[in-house]
């Protein structure tokens, strides 16, 4: 995608809209709602998977997986269903902390979902009596959307479930499609038990799923009442994927059932219209799962359910968000992670080669069988999702046959999002953005890079920590993660970049042939910054390094200019001129005008687990200080291997 282009100028307009919505509506396109009514296959025929009395089928589906499925879930034979109190949401609205609420009712679907999984597996009964126990806990609650969630769709804007206000969020969702699915292998042995059981679950369903999906517009992730500049992110298809599975598997009054699908159908066409058309994922590969992953989910129980005849798979924007999460993969479990990612990970080998089947994309299967020979175990973690634990049983073997490979390119540009890759026979990758500071899960971040040398990150983006109330809040651009003189990046007149739609990039161009990333960068800074323009250009040469240069013009000098650089290993900054830092078992230079800059270094603690799990204990920040304060210049930088 986008390795033949020559150089491509793309200016950025203000408008969010303006600049990637685009009102395709495939979904909309392939089905009116009348149509959906005739397509959706009756009584349940589309699903793919043996009843759970076909004893021989699940024996073949589970295959290598049934024995250690099976001891997985006998952990959980005892397990002792914990109780979410009040004060444990309340703990949100208290200190901030998401995990007091989240720690127990995640254990709860956990358990859950390994013993459902253990009980299809094995198929003698051992483990109904605790599914049946974990199916009235969930019943038993009030809701199951999160307390860091609550607040945004209750009429009391606090973080305890009101009984009166049902919420679909993101884990609410998983719920629901998780006891959909209980529902439906198991109610037959549920009634041997208690009828009130399957009876109670379908009720509970139906009115914190159906009835509400069909009744409320105003959760934001709907994009029923969108507004110019508004946000469709990851919550958009991963919702929807969750009540679609709900409608498919509880809801037996055909209209109500098509009306239902139809309406997540015009609402998933949101998140497809502000999608780029590139396809890349401006949250980060982190989030890819979640997003594009979730989109194709969707996609996937659509088309079963219609058996193929509600498809948008052929579509190019759907094959490019796919091969998004190829792309952005370094090597060694490293990935470009712009904004919130993590930069850690690689992806589900078995979701990306699901999604690279249905688009046809042999780059996308090739790498997930690259991802695949790397896993050792025979256990699936399916966390709440039932739906991808058995479609990795249907598609493991035809994974495994897969021959594996990385993507090979050269260079790879994302002209609308501004995500640009480039690799050289040095063995360095480049990473680097443009776009615009309002991004789903947004950093202050236009014009940053990253830099690694033989799958070893050098330059790099920290990523985010754990997330605390502050996380979402007016109070998020106070943390050091999220602000741009923690970034690769200039502070001017000791300004960092502002956070808002209108803070941008401006004439960006990229020359594959050249190898040349480039872009103003002024517009990404508040008029504090006094910038009239900031030119930064990166370019890789073939068989050396990279340069970046600079070229700027102020409309006032205030006080000198700060360059920051962030970077995972300790700088040696003890030679005028140059710094030497370690990158694995090789060393990297950066050399700089000596005469134009004073160098120094920030040590930055890492006490926070979901960061120091990626970097360890530290990591550093790199400052080179201008020596004089000057209205217009030029700076010069170069990276390369020190020999």
């Amino acid at each position: 995608m986008y390795k033949t282009l020559v150089i491509l100028l793309f200016i950025s307009l203000c408008s969010r809209l303006g600049f990637g919505y685009e009102k395709r509506n495939l979904l909309q396109k392939k089905a009116s709602k009348e149509q959906v009514l005739a397509l959706v296959l009756p009584d349940k025929q589309w699903v793919k998977y043996p009843a759970y009395t076909d004893r021989a089928g699940w024996n073949q589906l589970s295959g290598k997986f049934r024995a250690t499925q099976i001891k997985e879930a006998e952990k959980y034979l005892d397990y002792e269903w914990k109780v979410v109190k009040a004060t444990d949401y309340l703990a949100f609205e208290k200190s901030g902390s998401r995990t007091i609420m989240e720690a127990p009712f995640g254990a709860n679907s956990s358990a859950l979902s390994a013993l459902v999984l253990a009980e299809l597996c094995e198929g003698q009964g051992r483990f109904i009596p605790q599914i049946i126990n974990g199916v009235w806990v969930f019943s038993e609650m009030t809701s199951w959307a999160l307390s860091a969630h609550l607040g945004a769709y209750q009429t009391s804007k606090r973080a305890l479930p009101d009984y009166q206000e049902h919420v679909i969020d993101l884990t609410a969702g998983d719920i629901g499609s998780l006891l959909s699915w209980i529902h439906y292998f198991f109610k037959e042995p549920f009634d041997k038990v208690n009828p009130v059981i399957a009876k109670r679950l379908k009720q509970t369903l139906q009115e914190r799923v159906l009835d509400t999906y069909m009744q409320r517009s105003d959760f934001w992730w709907q994009a029923f009442n969108l507004k110019p500049g508004g946000m469709v992110n990851n919550w958009n298809p991963w919702c929807n994927f969750n009540v679609l599975t709900c409608f498919l598997l509880i809801e037996d009054n055909p209209e109500k059932l098509a009306a239902g699908v139809h309406r997540t159908m015009a609402s998933v066409d949101e998140f497809i219209n502000y999608t780029k058309t590139d396809g890349a994922c401006e949250e980060g590969p982190s989030y890819w799962g979640h997003a594009a992953g979730k989109l194709y989910d969707y996609l996937q129980l659509l088309s079963y359910a219609t058996s193929g005849r509600i498809s948008i798979f052929d579509q190019p924007i759907v094959k490019n968000m796919g091969e998004y999460i190829a792309n952005s993969y370094v090597g060694d479990g490293w990935v470009v992670n712009f904004a919130d990612a993590s930069a850690k990970g690689g992806g589900d080998a078995g979701l990306i080669y699901r999604y690279g089947q249905a688009v046809n994309s042999q780059t996308m299967q090739h790498f997930a069988a690259y991802l695949h020979q790397k896993k050792s175990n025979t256990v699936i973690n399916i966390g709440r999702d039932l739906f991808r634990a058995l479609e990795e049983l249907r598609y493991n073997a035809a994974l495994a046959k897969t021959s594996p490979a990385l993507p090979a390119y050269t260079t790879v540009w994302y002209p609308e999002t501004e995500f640009c890759y480039m690799k050289n026979k040095a063995g360095f990758f480049f990473a680097g953005k443009g776009g615009f500071n309002a991004e789903s899960h947004n950093h202050n971040d236009v014009g940053t890079f990253s830099l690694y040398l033989n799958k070893v990150p050098v330059f790099i983006d920290a990523g985010v920590g754990t997330y605390t109330r502050q996380t979402f809040s007016s109070e998020r651009y106070t943390i050091w993660t999220m602000q741009s003189n923690y970034h690769n990046l200039p502070m001017i007149n000791g300004t960092p970049q502002a956070f808002g739609p209108d803070y941008r990039s401006r004439s960006v161009a990229f020359d594959p042939r050249k190898q040349i990333f480039a872009l103003d960068i002024a517009g990404s800074y508040p008029e504090s910054a006094a910038v009239k323009r900031w030119q930064r250009s990166y370019t890789l040469t073939p068989n050396e390094g990279l340069t970046i240069q600079d070229d700027f013009e102020l409309k006032k000098a205030k006080t000198p200019n700060q360059i920051n650089f962030l970077v995972w290993q300790q700088p040696d900054i003890s030679s005028s001129g140059i710094i030497r830092l370690a990158a694995g078992d090789k060393k990297v230079s950066l050399t700089y005008d000596p005469k134009q800059f004073k160098a120094q270094t920030e040590a930055i603690a890492l006490d926070d687990k979901r960061l120091s799990q990626v970097w360890g204990d530290k990591i550093y920040r790199l400052s080179l200080i201008a020596t004089k304060t000057t209205k217009k210049g030029q700076y010069l930088f170069k990276i390369s291997e020190a020999h």
